[in-house]
């Protein structure tokens, strides 16, 4: 955007607020929230600074070099979220033995992240909305990076479950916070490529996940025994894949601010002011411009916290009781139809994609008489005599070659994410997504499965990416981040739900869960038909 001269000429926010309200009313977008801003009373001896709305502010700080450090350190707290997802399913192969699990066990562990996910998800969304996006990323960050490399010196299944678990817990905080607190510090028509290009770092997680396995599981030379511990290669790979959160929470620390909406929406003028001039501060950089004084349309009312009540009980009723409201605020009468469509999608696409991600590498594995999946599962019988070593490398190239086919999925979402809109993106790429499970059940080769598997991988990224665009754009700010959080929270019951189902069906029915995930994508697509259009919208 043009640049603002140093006498304090106000022309460029007075055109940034004639831009905005025309295309407010543009035929792209639909007006999905009415303002309703309420102006900081003001005293006579007040200045008469030109006073923006968020939406005019986020535009007169312009755009340039916050926003793309914004976009690689997210990107990066996404990524670690990833990898320590897909952990999980690397490590199945080989830690099968060591912890002598059955198909049932490796069910349950695949689903305990996605329970921790669960309860994280929500109580973190909620506290996002109450105390800021930045700490809970902080704290969430740490707890899924702490607890997750504590799960590699766990000499006992039990006890490496209820670390996991408790990583779980840190994963599903910080995947439906970083999206509203990255969301809220972008210009409305860049925000959906901007998203896409968030969601896509999910991608560099289960590429460098995948990469890490292949470098890392297959050395078994890497091994040594203390006491009841024997601490083999895939260990050294869980605690790779913890130092990525560790990391990112260190980063968000240190060095990001407080969502400017957030703090706006909390009635912080000052402290909002200050983000915005830090974001054209950076984004002006070297163009020897000044930056222009302005003031906000803040909330009059700040938030406030009940830190005296009585008695615990009664502390801990009106906690439950604000905890909930904003689910009921969620399904009232304005946002219930687009609520109870999305939860509809959450649980389908989390069942499917979760269901058959998280064991891809534990199928290949099985693939070794070069038939379809299904045709050498229905022989259990074979299976406990099965070795985990020699370590077979191809397994872990297998996976590297399905993660890396969210690339083209990737680049084809951030380059159509503003013309196609995401509400048609997410339809279709869902469908897609059922046909490619449909057929990789039919297939007879393993080169065939192979191949399905990363159409799968490619299509199935551009629905996620999709729906983080629309289910960011679809809620206010003080619903934003307990709404994802929900949401999330219904995909990880769903996630659960089918990495139960494999573990208990992939070794005498399998095709009933592959063909269930098919059914599951279908009915996703459909229903995203009857979701809102949010393309372009502004932040509400």
């Amino acid at each position: 955007m043009p640049g603002f001269s140093s006498t304090g000429d106000q022309e460029p926010l007075l055109t940034a607020k004639r831009q905005l309200v025309n295309e407010s009313d543009s035929e792209e977008g639909e007006t999905l929230f009415e303002r309703r801003t309420t102006f900081v009373p003001r005293d006579a001896n007040e200045d008469t600074r030109t006073r923006l709305t968020y939406e005019e502010a986020v535009e007169a700080a312009g755009f340039g070099w916050f926003h793309w450090l914004l976009l690689l350190v997210c990107g990066w707290a996404n990524a670690s979220d990833a990898v320590e997802i897909v952990c999980v399913s690397f490590l199945l192969p080989t830690a099968r033995c060591d912890l002598q699990l059955s198909s049932s066990d490796m069910g349950l562990l695949t689903a305990s992240i996605f329970l921790g996910m669960m309860v994280g998800g929500y109580v973190w969304g909620y506290l996002a909305d109450q105390r800021g996006r930045r700490s809970v990323l902080v704290l969430s960050l740490s707890v899924n990076g702490l607890f997750g490399g504590l799960s590699s010196v766990a000499p006992w299944f039990w006890l490496f479950l209820l670390l996991r678990f408790i990583s779980g817990v840190g994963v599903g905080g910080s995947i439906p916070v970083v999206f509203s607190y990255f969301a809220e510090f972008m210009p409305r028509l860049k925000r959906g490529r901007m998203i896409s290009a968030l969601a896509a770092f999910w991608m560099v997680g289960n590429i460098l996940g995948a990469g890490l396995a292949w470098l890392v599981i297959p050395r078994t030379w890497m091994h040594f025994s203390v006491g009841r511990l024997n601490f083999q290669s895939w260990r050294l790979f869980v605690v790779l894949c913890s130092v990525p959160s560790v990391t990112s929470a260190i980063i968000f620390k240190l060095f990001m601010p407080e969502s400017p909406k957030f703090l706006m929406e909390s009635g912080r003028e000052t402290e909002a002011i200050h983000v915005f001039r830090h974001m054209f501060r950076l984004n002006t950089r070297g163009k020897g411009v000044s930056w222009p004084e302005f003031s906000l349309q803040v909330n009059a009312k700040q938030r406030t916290y009940e830190n005296n009540t009585p008695r615990p009980c009664g502390r801990l009723a009106v906690l439950l009781q604000k905890a909930a409201k904003p689910v009921r605020r969620m399904f009232a009468a304005n946002l219930k139809s687009r609520s109870t469509v999305l939860l509809i999608i959450f649980y389908c696409i989390s069942f499917g994609y979760y269901g058959l991600w998280m064991w891809f590498p534990e199928l290949f594995s099985r693939l070794e008489a070069g038939s379809s999946p299904c045709t050498n599962m229905s022989a259990p019988a074979q299976q406990p005599n099965r070795s985990c070593y020699p370590v077979k490398t191809v397994v872990y190239e297998e996976g590297f070659l399905i993660a890396a086919a969210n690339l083209p999925g990737n680049i084809f979402t951030i380059l159509a994410m503003d013309y196609i809109g995401g509400k048609l993106l997410l339809s279709l790429s869902l469908l897609v997504s059922s046909l490619s499970v449909f057929l990789i059940y039919l297939v007879q080769t393993k080169s065939q499965s192979l191949l399905l598997s990363c159409l799968f991988s490619g299509v199935s990224v551009m629905a996620w990416n999709a729906l983080d665009v629309v289910a960011t754009e679809l809620y206010p700010t003080q619903l934003r981040s307990s709404a994802l959080g929900f949401f999330t929270g219904a995909g990880r019951v769903a996630a659960i739900m089918g990495n139960v189902v494999f573990g208990n069906m992939v070794d005498s029915a399998c095709a009933v869960p592959i063909l269930l995930v098919s059914a599951m994508l279908l009915t996703g697509g459909l229903s995203a038909f009857f979701l809102p259009r949010t393309k372009q919208m502004e932040l509400t």
